[in-house]
């Protein structure tokens, strides 16, 4: 088995979810006492958070790339950036180390394109919803056309996602207002939806929807274990 270096922390309640769907991948796919082999280093978030408000994204690579150095001289041999906006310094990580990165957009398209869907629905962080580094990435690679909620509905996701699921907080009203928000995307044309944040997974899923749901942090976590167990 592979030694995979996981960059977290961002939120810890989301890279929580990922060691333990990792563990549990690895166990099915090995049996008896099998658990995965990583590496993880947990950032503080809130340091990561004054400088994505603050637009500071130079620098927030800057210190995620230093975790990647670290996680590779600890014998690291792949690396996992555990939350899908920080993808957007995901060039600067690469840069940094030998290591490859398994990108989470690239997943994502990956699976998107194997059902067969071109026309999706996006719900993330404002950062990741109105950026181009995730959209344009699965626009230009995959063929998708994205479809992100309206400004409004936009502020909505990214204050639940935040205010609540990053500190552990999951409510039936922020369920509905995903709901709402998820049926209006349908309605206008999308054949699936991204959940495009690794929070989102803590608040709704497929029972949720009418139209297939995407979870990045399964998805991610799927690449992982094949890399993983090779």
């Amino acid at each position: 088995m592979k030694l995979l270096g996981i960059i977290g922390g961002m939120s810890w309640t989301s890279t929580a979810e990922y060691y333990r769907r990792l563990n549990e991948a690895v166990a099915r796919e090995r049996g008896g006492l099998s658990s995965a082999r990583l590496l993880l280093h947990s950032v503080d978030f809130a340091e990561i958070e004054v400088l994505q408000k603050s637009g500071e994204w130079e620098e927030a690579g800057r210190q995620l790339a230093d975790v990647a150095r670290g996680l590779e001289r600890a014998g690291a041999e792949g690396l996992l950036i555990a939350t899908n906006t920080m993808h957007k310094v995901a060039s600067q990580v690469e840069a940094a180390c030998d290591l490859p990165l398994l990108h989470i957009a690239d997943a994502t398209g990956a699976a998107i394109r194997a059902a067969g869907l071109r026309k999706i629905g996006l719900l993330a962080t404002a950062f990741t919803m109105e950026q181009d580094f995730y959209r344009g990435r699965l626009a230009q690679k995959y063929g998708l056309d994205v479809l992100v909620p309206d400004a409004p509905d936009r502020a909505e996701v990214h204050r639940i996602i935040y205010d609540q699921l990053c500190r552990g907080v999951v409510t039936d009203g922020s369920r509905d207002i995903y709901r709402r928000i998820m049926a209006d995307l349908v309605g206008r044309g999308a054949e699936g939806v991204i959940l495009g944040c690794t929070e989102i997974t803590l608040l709704v899923n497929q029972n949720d929807s009418s139209v297939p749901l995407f979870d990045t942090t399964a998805i991610h976590v799927e690449a992982a274990t094949d890399f993983l167990l090779g």
